[in-house]
């Protein structure tokens, strides 16, 4: 390097050390608040797609750099915009997901019958490759389902998820004391094997939330037998073909055939199909939580 290149870096170099250095902008873009996109079709009325995706859970997560946002938020601020667009003439429910928490299942199919009484517009779900168990839960709230020929649905039952580490400690000599205020205050602990009378309790609880699934869905489903909803609710898995002849959905076909459904019960001739996006770091509903407030294991112990 020669001298005039030499003195040419090292006045960069000291600019850049003294502070003095400023780039404009910010290498970090600013969180984009939920905003309407195009997708397909024509004309003034509109057919919002919702997609309800993966594991149904109620918060989100927000981290330094990413934000992931939770269904019930997501779910609720599609919502409150929406109820503010009354070119919005039907709802689709784009359905991917194994089911999730109950308690967030239940507000999602809770947020989505509001959101039906008060607009009062035709809602369809389409189901994408897996509907079940609180996929299919949520779905109930529509007018019309919509099945992929390919689609695994049903599971129709609530479980409980517990472990015991009673057995390893006794192997590894570590013994966990609990003073406790009464008797079946720690019922669920990883540190103990639950007692008969502690699995009586648990399985009360499954089995109440397990007759709220029963109930969705017949109010959901006014056509099944009490019979065929007993049959098929033993947490078994359908298809599509199944599901349809046993009258959990009403049709085998695309997403195409529920845009072309939403379309018809709302008597539209064309409407432009939209989707919202936006940034979870920017949502902001009744259910979106303050700093510090994240979500992890242990959001609830009770699946659909």
């Amino acid at each position: 390097m020669n001298e005039k290149k030499l003195i040419s870096f090292m006045g960069i170099l000291g600019i850049i050390l003294s502070g003095c250095f400023f780039v404009s902008g910010s290498i970090f873009p600013r969180p984009r608040e939920i905003y309407e996109e195009k997708v397909g079709g024509k004309g003034g009325a509109k057919v919002l797609i919702l997609d309800i995706s993966g594991v149904i859970k109620e918060e989100g997560t927000r981290g330094w750099m990413t934000a992931e946002a939770g269904t019930v938020e997501w779910v609720r601020a599609n919502l409150d915009r929406a109820r503010e667009d009354k070119k919005i003439k039907a709802l689709i429910l784009r359905v991917d997901s194994p089911g999730g928490f109950v308690t967030a299942c239940d507000i999602v199919h809770s947020e989505l019958k509001s959101f039906k009484r008060d607009r009062k517009i035709p809602v369809v779900a389409v189901l994408m490759s897996v509907a079940a168990s609180g996929g299919y839960y949520v779905a109930t709230v529509a007018d019309r389902i919509v099945a992929h020929p390919t689609t695994a649905t049903g599971s129709i039952g609530v479980i409980y998820h517990g472990i015991s580490l009673e057995g390893l400690m006794d192997k590894v000599g570590v013994e966990e004391k609990a003073i406790k205020t009464g008797e079946k205050k720690d019922m669920g602990s990883i540190f103990r094997g639950m007692t008969d009378k502690e699995k009586e309790v648990i399985q009360g609880i499954v089995n109440s939330h397990f007759q709220r699934f029963l109930d969705v869905i017949r109010e959901g489903r006014k056509g099944i037998s009490d019979e065929t909803l007993k049959n098929v609710s033993d947490g078994r898995v359908l298809t599509a073909e199944e599901a349809l002849r046993l009258g959990l959905v009403d049709e085998i076909g695309y997403l195409e055939n529920a845009i072309e459904a939403a379309k018809k019960m709302s008597n539209l001739k064309e409407a432009r199909v939209v989707i919202y996006r936006g940034s979870a770091a920017a949502l902001k509903t009744i259910y979106t939580k303050g700093e510090g407030a994240e979500a992890e294991a242990g959001e609830g112990f009770l699946y659909f």
